[in-house]
């Protein structure tokens, strides 16, 4: 069976730190993206970061690029998301995604429509 299960989300104040991390099953990261977004009431769902399961390829998007970094450990089927200098606005609820992608792609993007989501773990930045 297919699942994606995030863990690492917390309270923490403006300026700190948390590493979320997305476990795989059913699955191997050198076949799939794997997506990071996140959602927060009265907004739209906000892509933030990817990565190529097997190349390695990372995508971030603007508001968290230079203060988060993604990574994969391809061993324990993990991808985390390392935040770094977290905002009030970074809170919501993160979840991660995954797509197939080609043998030949080293490249990601969290634009793709996603086939499987996990439940998602909760950030909340206070000031």
């Amino acid at each position: 069976q297919y699942r994606l299960v995030e863990s690492g989300g917390g309270l923490v104040q403006s300026g700190g730190s948390l590493r979320l991390s997305c476990t795989i099953s059913g699955t191997s990261l050198d076949y799939n993206i794997i997506a990071w977004f996140r959602q927060v009431p009265g907004k739209d769902r906000e892509g933030i970061s990817c990565i190529n399961g097997r190349a390695g390829g990372t995508e971030y998007g603007d508001s968290v690029q230079g203060r988060f970094t993604v990574s994969k450990d391809n061993a324990k089927n993990t991808v985390y998301l390392q935040m770094h200098d977290l905002k009030p606005e970074d809170t919501g609820v993160y979840y991660c995604a995954s797509v197939a992608t080609s043998p030949l792609s080293t490249t990601c993007s969290y634009r793709f429509t996603m086939d499987f989501w996990g439940e998602g773990t909760v950030v909340t930045v206070s000031s």
